[in-house]
């Protein structure tokens, strides 16, 4: 009998595995497709949807994507993996709540081109724009642009010093610690691109149609060169990353008291 602590770790696998999915995507058609990185995050859901079984995957994604989300909610409400308390603590923790947010907003998409084939709104923009119509509203916007700056600073750290290697199994393929690391700082990068039209919609400009997301800001640094290229290159390894994750993360256990986390390769 599979116990709910195993159920939650095989949610968190897949949604590992969907996100290895979305990098890998992501990093081929920004160094291969001028016409799909230009649609942003549409177009890398929709490039899935082309492949053969296109939209079951998709499907997979919705699932993992959303189980992900849930479990970066989980390590902001409950701490499960034991960041504490503290400055630091919070801040890791503020960072995966803008994650969580992002990845729930990616299964959105991935769930709309599930269903229909295409994603013909501005899901992000319009979220953005009832946000923005409530008191308070741009606050709150500023704000998540914020945690998104939070995110970068501890995604580049990560990558630079390889503190991630502590929460993957020993098991793991020794190339892990040179793909993570790459992948981290080229989706710090990126974090940052949200973070800016984020902090900018809220609290500069008060307007939603500048925000970006995953795929748009990739494409926004299409000008950029030899940067557009590293960064293309570093969320294809990101993808890679993901994939060993799936298998080799260390996942804690949900404890039957549900509060102290066991980790567990």
């Amino acid at each position: 009998m599979v116990d709910k602590s195993e159920k939650f770790s095989t949610l968190v696998r897949v949604g590992y595995f969907s996100r290895a999915i979305l990098y890998s995507v992501l990093g081929l058609i920004a160094l291969t497709s001028a016409g799909k990185i230009g649609q942003g995050t549409n177009g890398i859901f929709e490039a899935i949807h082309e492949f053969p079984l296109g939209t079951a995957i998709l499907w997979l994604m919705v699932v993992g994507l959303f189980a992900y989300a849930l479990f970066r909610f989980a390590s902001t409400f409950f701490d499960i993996e034991n960041h504490g308390s503290d400055t630091t603590g919070w801040a890791h923790r503020i960072g995966h709540a803008g994650s969580a947010i992002g990845h729930l907003a990616l299964a959105y998409s991935a769930y709309k081109f599930a269903t229909s084939g295409s994603d013909s709104g501005s899901g992000a923009q319009d979220a953005a724009s009832g946000v923005l119509s409530m008191e308070f509203g741009g606050a709150l916007l500023g704000l998540l642009g914020v945690a998104f700056f939070v995110t970068a600073v501890f995604q580049a750290k990560k990558g630079l010093t390889g503190s991630f290697m502590n929460r993957i199994s020993g098991a793991a393929p020794s190339q892990t610690r040179m793909i993570g690391g790459i992948g981290y700082v080229a989706r710090a990068v990126v974090f940052l691109v949200i973070g800016w039209s984020l902090f900018k919609a809220g609290f500069l400009s008060g307007s939603a149609g500048q925000i970006k997301t995953l795929g748009d800001a990739v494409a926004s640094l299409a000008g950029e060169g030899v940067i557009f290229t590293l960064v293309a290159i570093g969320l294809l390894a990101f993808g890679l990353f993901s994939l060993v994750l799936s298998r080799y993360r260390i996942i804690p256990d949900m404890g039957s008291d549900g509060r102290v986390p066991q980790f567990r390769a």
